[in-house]
């Protein structure tokens, strides 16, 4: 199987598993969007973070025994978002049923945000007090399955688009209204061909006119 093949079989799995969640928990389809998206960011995020940790640390300058911390702007300077322990997928994955994840969820989104001012008031929180606390922990196995931990390339921005392409499908909302297909998004950065250097989109959704030009340059 090739990579691309293998990263094809994840999207497919992972989507299937959380889609029938959704429907055995007996959600509709646009009150499950924002918390899965959410949380695939989230799972984006750690993944990114410990790629830039294991590969900072190593240089981090030391006095004696004593190495200096990580910080917020070692991950800033990797294009990387600095992850608080309480705000690591891993954290969230790991708490008894007994725990409130909804509240977790919402002090990791809200602690991220506490260090990011670009990122206040965007991420989901309440959303996650809507979904039973099974159906969160369910959520959260699905999204943190080991193979995601070893396949190289860039495997959660093509489930990010693979997950926002099956929610469209479903008409949670028209699917024009807050997803662009994939298709028309290569489509019209091709004829724009853009260049090395910064890249403007006044109307940015998901982000997908980024990851497209960012392939073409």
């Amino acid at each position: 199987m090739s990579q691309l093949e293998h990263i094809e079989a994840i999207e497919t799995r992972l989507w299937s598993a959380a889609d029938n969640l959704r429907a055995n928990s007996n959600y509709a389809s646009n009150e499950y969007f924002l918390p899965v998206m959410g949380l695939v960011f989230l799972r984006h995020a750690y993944s990114r973070y410990l790629t830039v940790k294991s590969k900072i640390e190593p240089t981090l300058p030391s006095r004696g025994s004593k190495t200096r911390a990580l910080t917020k702007e070692d991950f800033s300077q990797q294009s990387a978002i600095y992850l608080r322990p309480k705000a690591q997928f891993d954290y969230l994955v790991s708490l008894p049923d007994s725990a409130d994840r909804a509240k977790a969820i919402i002090e990791a989104m809200e602690s991220i945000e506490k260090d990011y001012d670009n990122l206040r008031g965007i991420l989901p929180k309440t959303e996650y007090q809507e979904l039973d606390n099974q159906v969160l922990g369910q959520l959260l196995r699905t999204l943190n399955p080991e193979e995601l931990k070893t396949v190289k390339g860039d495997v959660f921005g093509r489930i990010y688009e693979y997950f926002l392409t099956q929610f469209a499908d479903q008409k949670a909302h028209d699917a024009g209204e807050f997803f662009t297909p994939i298709s028309l998004v290569s489509l019209i950065a091709h004829v724009l061909d853009p260049e090395r250097g910064t890249v403007l989109d006044p109307a940015c959704g998901s982000g997908g006119m980024f990851v497209q030009s960012a392939r073409i340059v």
